[in-house]
């Protein structure tokens, strides 16, 4: 099925995951609104990607966490697209926003990770189901773990925000299926960018040495495909939601993690393997 003439919102899509999703949607003819919210010749520069992929589009700059600005994003992917087909729910607010551990979490940086994250998909839903057509898309980018497990202590203000955006792709879900609008999350395992780095904020921050050791640990069967995820990964899962033949899937997350998530912490790799 030929998504020629779509036309896709893409928040945080200047680099990184979300810039794949753009030019994976691209490459089938999707014309794509690049958001973002600091890095303009980012943006620029993934719009001129898009462009060499034969589609074309336009560059927004929003500040996703705050109401008025997503409103104002939508009037202009209204006035640059005349609609739209697809909406996929990326951005994240950078590191010290909302990194810390719980006994020491700020309120400015708890409620920058809900609005960031929850609000966001809420306002961003709503104002997509008001200009989309039937059948359209809703897509949200998650990380399943974080609101799940409680180990990874800085990220409980980012765990607690992807466990309430998971538990709003289900009631959008319900709300836009008479509509044939799906709505989805797709929870990425870690994600490797070019040249073998680490992408995202969080691990990119981290030193080479515990990059290779994450890098060694999934390689060793911890993640069954062998291997860490890419941008591209996640992009071809998108692009396979908005899909015709996938029209009856909605409400559902995906893990997109080479099987990561299915393995089992209590026992030793040795054992699972048999």
């Amino acid at each position: 099925m030929s998504l020629n003439g779509k036309r896709a919102l893409i928040t945080g899509s200047s680099r990184g995951i979300g810039r794949a999703i753009a030019l994976k949607l691209a490459e089938r003819g999707v014309k794509i609104a690049v958001h973002y919210y600091k890095n303009s010749d980012a943006a620029n520069d993934t719009l001129a990607k898009i462009r060499e992929c034969g589609a074309d589009g336009l560059t927004i700059q929003a500040d996703v966490s705050r109401p008025e600005e997503i409103h104002r994003m939508f009037d202009q992917v209204k006035s640059g697209l005349g609609g739209l087909d697809i909406f996929v729910t990326n951005a994240r607010p950078d590191l010290p926003g909302f990194y810390q551990r719980p006994l020491d979490i700020t309120l400015e940086q708890w409620h920058m990770a809900l609005d960031s994250q929850a609000q966001a998909f809420l306002l961003g839903a709503q104002e997509a189901a008001r200009v989309m057509p039937d059948g359209g898309r809703i897509i949200a980018i998650t990380y399943t773990p974080g609101g799940r497990t409680g180990s990874w202590q800085p990220w409980v203000a980012m765990g607690s925000a992807k466990a309430a955006l998971e538990s709003l792709v289900r009631y959008f879900a319900v709300a836009l299926g008479p509509r044939g609008i799906t709505v989805n999350s797709i929870s990425p395992g870690g994600v490797f960018g070019p040249a073998n780095i680490i992408e995202g904020g969080v691990l990119r921050i981290l030193p080479p040495e515990v990059q290779d050791a994450i890098r060694a640990w999934h390689e060793s069967g911890w993640t069954p495909m062998g291997r860490l995820g890419t941008p591209d990964d996640i992009g071809n899962s998108v692009r396979l939601l908005c899909m015709d033949e996938a029209s009856f899937i909605t409400g559902q997350t995906i893990h997109v993690d080479g099987g990561a998530s299915i393995m089992d912490t209590v026992f030793p790799l040795d054992i699972q393997r048999g």
